[in-house]
């Protein structure tokens, strides 16, 4: 599961605030729908993944 994805998908704004190394450091951004919107995206996610080991 890609997280950052998942924000951009629920609306959200994911900014890159610095790299150091091979680390990085984001901010997301959104409004409280989309912060929902989000939530939902992660529970569907982990229910798929849980279906294809099943």
């Amino acid at each position: 599961m890609d997280i950052v994805d998942l924000a951009r998908q629920a609306g959200m704004t994911v900014v890159l605030d610095a790299r150091i190394g091979r680390e990085e450091y984001r901010t997301v951004h959104g409004s409280v729908a989309a912060l929902e919107r989000f939530a939902e995206l992660v529970a569907a996610s982990l229910e798929c993944e849980s279906a294809r080991e099943n």
